[in-house]
């Protein structure tokens, strides 16, 4: 399957005061870019997902993605690679879209990233004003990037 998405800051967090978030954390058994491989867990949930490289743009890439039993997923953890992703997702509905917007803990606290999935690259979206500058396609931005390079580091 490829996943097409947009990436984008956030300029401020009002319009999340009073939503429910959900917190996730992951951990990745592979960061090569080429093909790196995470275990999630979000809420009682739990994934282990595949992604391949990027395409030019950064807007395009194969997932692949299988829940898993959250006790899997925790003993997965375990081998991860040095380093953690810890961040509570609020999903926004703006027209016909879904913003799930990232709000990161611990090393990468200050860090808030809205991403929307599109049908199509083109596809025009809503830009609601808490939305910042476009970071689809920079690396920097990448979870498997934050986690070896968090972003207080910077």
């Amino acid at each position: 399957m490829i996943e097409i998405e947009r990436k984008f800051l956030v300029k401020n967090t009002d319009f999340l005061k009073g939503q429910k978030g959900e917190r996730i954390v992951q951990g990745y058994l592979s960061s090569d870019p080429a093909r790196n491989v995470r275990v999630r867990v979000k809420g009682e949930q739990a994934y282990l997902t595949i992604k391949g490289i990027s395409n030019a743009s950064g807007t395009s890439r194969y997932e692949w993605e299988k829940e898993i039993d959250n006790v899997e997923a925790q003993e997965l953890l375990t081998i991860c690679l040095p380093g953690v992703i810890d961040k509570t997702r609020y999903e926004i509905p703006v027209g016909k879209h879904v913003y799930e917007i990232d709000v990161f803990h611990e090393s990468n606290d200050g860090l808030i990233i809205a991403e929307i999935e599109l049908e199509d690259e083109h596809e025009t979206i809503e830009k609601p004003e808490w939305l910042g500058d476009e970071v689809t396609g920079d690396v920097r931005y990448y979870n498997s990037y934050l986690v070896n390079m968090p972003y207080k580091s910077w």
